[in-house]
């Protein structure tokens, strides 16, 4: 947990016992859940709605801590050419990371081979099972993707839940703010006095993190059961390993090189880490990753283009699931791919994958997308992982959350907005006061100095 300094000895740290320690109650809640949607699976499924409230929870405030972040970052910068330059950046290591992902996944394809031998006719299948994901992948075009980013006006991004839309106001606001010199200044002071307590409020509702995390997991379990995993066990488990090895071995070099190390950041992120697994949705840590980026020393504005950019743009785990599975479907289906089939596989899939940004089930549904538009690969095959798609879809958000962290330093390290110094003592959580990197955005009298508590 994180708490706001509020009195002259807010540099000092202090420690809550093990127990009452956020990632402590979230692993409990996580094994507490999967218990019951094991033992009584009917009990767990009619905890769905603990799971999908603490999600709606966390939703509504992410908008207004987007908004705020990036606003108050961007006004601050002496020059505004910055802001162009780190998103270029981001924009960058993003398509090559995001690019890397898919052949990763369809390299491990064709080394596993996870579907070969099952044989299945395309024709037996139940494709009225996955019709109502077909039907939304027939709704996701690269132009429609692009119009949708614009909002209806100034102030619908703030009340509504499409992260691109928030992000395009705030960055257009922040700019408008600080070309008007001193006349935008009471603005930019009244926004950076309500970043403390909308932070403030993100820790409030992340004390009923735990009970989201037992909802979700026990509605998992309940409605799919573990069995469900034994019957597709050679995908679900080249999945994760594919994923884990794609953090440990290529984000790991990443931070290598950057001077940081990925199990230390792992680490660092543990609690939100559980909560992405525990409710299968890597929306519901981005608050506190934004705020932990800024603790471990990355700077206000970086933070601000980055994270939200990266939660539409960098979803590494979602791009290794999507040519994973659709070559496991033709390898189940017999189904022949020439190199120039696959080629295209890879293209649709790195266009389809950025039209799905921040609809909800977006990997099942861009997959449909991608098969859609390369015919030889029947759709009908997605029936065969549907139920397994909700254990997948937990790996893809960690993974998706893990490379945003990294992105996130990495760039603040490109743009030398990076505190060394406050990111090892993040890292390495030693005692001390925690700040941030030293922002433009942030005055002496920055009400959002942090300590861990």
């Amino acid at each position: 947990m994180i708490q706001i300094a509020s009195t002259p000895e807010a540099g000092a740290v202090t420690r809550k016992p093990w127990y009452r320690s956020l990632y402590v109650l979230v692993l409990g809640a996580i094994i507490a859940g999967g218990l019951i949607g094991h033992f009584w699976p009917e009990l767990g499924k009619d905890l769905k709605p603990l799971g999908d409230a603490f999600i709606k929870l966390v939703k509504m405030i992410i908008a207004p801590v987007i908004f705020l972040t990036i606003v108050t970052g961007i006004a601050g910068m002496t020059q505004l050419r910055t802001v162009g330059r780190v998103f270029a950046k981001a924009m960058a290591y993003f398509l090559f990371f995001s690019t890397l992902a898919l052949v990763v996944g369809m390299v491990v394809a064709h080394v596993v081979q996870p579907g070969a031998g099952m044989n299945i006719d395309p024709a037996s299948l139940d494709q009225s099972a996955v019709q109502d994901y077909v039907q939304k992948s027939h709704e996701l075009t690269l132009v429609g993707f692009l119009l949708d980013i614009i909002p209806k006006t100034l102030a619908s991004p703030l009340v509504g839940d499409n992260i691109l839309q928030v992000l395009l106001v705030a960055v257009l606001f922040g700019i408008s703010l600080a070309l008007v010199g001193d006349k935008g200044r009471p603005v930019l002071s009244l926004l950076e006095a309500l970043v403390a307590p909308v932070f403030r409020l993100v820790h409030i509702l992340m004390r009923a993190a735990p009970i989201g995390a037992f909802g979700a997991i026990a509605f998992t379990i309940g409605k799919y059961g573990v069995a469900m995993l034994a019957n597709l066990a050679w995908l679900v488990g080249a999945f994760y390993l594919t994923s884990l090895l794609f953090v440990v071995v290529i984000l790991g070099a990443v931070s290598w090189a950057c001077g940081f190390s990925i199990f230390r950041l792992v680490r660092y992120l543990k609690a939100e880490l559980l909560l992405v697994l525990g409710t299968s949705s890597s929306e519901s840590a981005l608050p506190s990753l934004m705020e932990k980026m800024e603790r471990a020393g990355a700077s206000k504005s970086v933070v601000g283009l980055v994270v939200p950019t990266g939660y539409s743009f960098n979803l590494d785990g979602t791009n290794i699931y999507m040519t994973l599975a659709a070559l496991f479907i033709a390898q189940a289906t017999n189904t022949e791919l020439s190199l120039g089939h696959q080629l295209a596989l890879l293209l649709v899939a790195m266009l389809s994958s950025k039209g799905a940004a921040g609809v909800t089930g977006a990997g099942f549904i861009t997959l449909a997308a991608t098969l859609a538009v390369v015919p030889e690969v029947p759709v009908a095959g997605m029936a065969l992982i549907l139920g397994v798609d909700r254990f997948m879809s937990e790996c893809r958000s960690l993974t998706n959350f893990t490379g945003n962290a990294v992105a996130t330093l990495v760039v603040a390290r490109w743009e030398n907005a990076l505190d060394r110094d406050a990111l090892d003592r993040a890292l390495n959580q030693a005692p001390g006061p925690i700040a941030a990197a030293p922002d433009p955005a942030a005055g002496p009298g920055d009400p959002t100095r942090l300590t861990a508590d």
